[in-house]
């Protein structure tokens, strides 16, 4: 029996505040990278004891095992496994850049492939650097790193790279070879590389997880198992660097540069990584199922639709453009669908949209149905 189970409409909004709060009833949510199940059972357990045994106040000064949880699950999984001591924890992976940027990384602009997370831009003008964008052009065949435009950039004097593995919005599984030339690239300028690898538990089946980390033991790694396990409103994230003087600077900082970890969130997170494999795997498998019916769907109801090959994450990513469209978020949001245009992730860019298809069987296909209805409807 699968341990996934599907959230009612009426148990979403009240478990998604964010994502299902933010629409009228009877609009499905489609644009947040959150998942429309009940909690994994491992987590939910640990936290309803912890709450129980009144586990409420400041986190503590040792990490409760979370580094060598994270090890663990990481030697399992990918065949790779930090020093237990490499971990510092953090609240979210883009707190842990910002702490990354502040303390670790040279003085001078932040390169971030686009499109990307929003947040990857923001967080770099937070921490008061200049952001220089380089394009991985979305509908290229391998919409690959522009390994050309990296260089142009470090040449300039960018002197560090934020890099999501796997992607988001483009659920690529960069390959070993791919990294290794990022490694080689940014070495050979001095570039330091603060890689996100939050849906790394989320490979699907046809794609294998390189760990950054093995392949460039000088980046900084920021995760968290936020994303496989949906638990972000907890607050617990890893920030992995294996060189040793590095590690007490972070453990060090002025309590303000990281304070925003919780106990609870670190409990569940020691949980998830130790004894989650069970969950991860059947989230895993019904992934996999939802990326088949989303493909299926398109091209029953949107054959002019261009879906870039899922390897990664729950958040295909969909050129619509065939269809004459710009921009789909008023047209689907009247009919009943908030997605996530594709200007959020690469200002400018027309005709694309991610989706969320970690939902049942039955709400997948009425997203399709209502994205393939805003196609149609006339332009008032």
């Amino acid at each position: 029996m699968s341990l996934i189970r599907d959230l009612s409409d009426d148990e979403a909004r009240a478990a998604l505040p964010q994502k299902w709060g933010s629409v009228a009833p009877g609009v499905i949510p489609a644009y947040v990278a959150e998942m429309d199940f009940a909690p994994a059972p491992v987590v939910r357990d640990v936290l309803v004891d912890a709450v129980r045994r009144g586990v409420t106040g400041y986190p503590p000064n040792d990490d409760l095992g979370l580094g060598a949880a994270f090890s663990a699950f990481a030697g399992r999984h990918w065949g790779w496994s930090p020093p237990e001591k490499a971990t510092v924890v953090t609240g979210d992976v883009i707190g842990g850049i910002h702490l990354a940027l502040d303390v670790l990384c040279p003085p001078g602009p932040v390169v971030v492939p686009l499109p990307c997370y929003p947040p990857f831009r923001e967080v770099v003008a937070v921490a008061g650097r200049e952001l220089v964008p380089v394009l991985t052009d979305p509908d290229a065949a391998t919409a690959g790193l522009d390994l050309e435009g990296l260089e142009g950039a470090f040449a300039g004097g960018a002197r560090t790279l934020v890099l999501c593995s796997p992607h988001n919005p483009l659920g690529r599984v960069w390959t070993r070879p791919e990294l290794e030339s990022v490694r080689d690239l940014t070495a050979r300028y001095g570039v330091r590389v603060v890689v996100d690898e939050i849906h790394a538990p989320l490979v699907l089946p046809g794609a294998t997880f390189t760990p950054y980390l093995s392949v460039d033991p000088t980046a900084v790694l920021v995760t968290s198992p936020s994303k496989a396990f949906n638990t972000p409103g907890l607050h617990a994230a890893l920030v992995v660097v294996l060189d040793p003087a590095e590690q007490e600077r972070l453990r060090t900082v002025p309590l303000p540069m990281n304070n925003l970890y919780s106990p609870l969130g670190m409990l569940a997170a020691v949980a998830a990584y130790t004894d989650g494999d069970p969950w991860v795997a059947d989230l895993v498998d019904r992934l996999d199922q939802q990326r088949t019916l989303l493909g299926k769907l398109l091209a029953e109801r949107l054959p002019q639709a261009r879906m870039r090959p899922l390897e990664a994450t729950y958040l295909p990513w969909i050129d619509l453009r065939a269809y004459g469209v710009d921009d789909l978020a008023g047209p689907a949001l009247a009919l009943g669908l908030r997605l996530a245009p594709g200007q959020s992730f690469q200002p400018g860019l027309p005709g694309h949209a991610r989706l969320n298809l970690a939902t049942s069987p039955e709400r997948l296909t009425t997203i399709v149905d209502r994205l393939a209805a805003s196609i149609q409807a006339p332009t008032p």
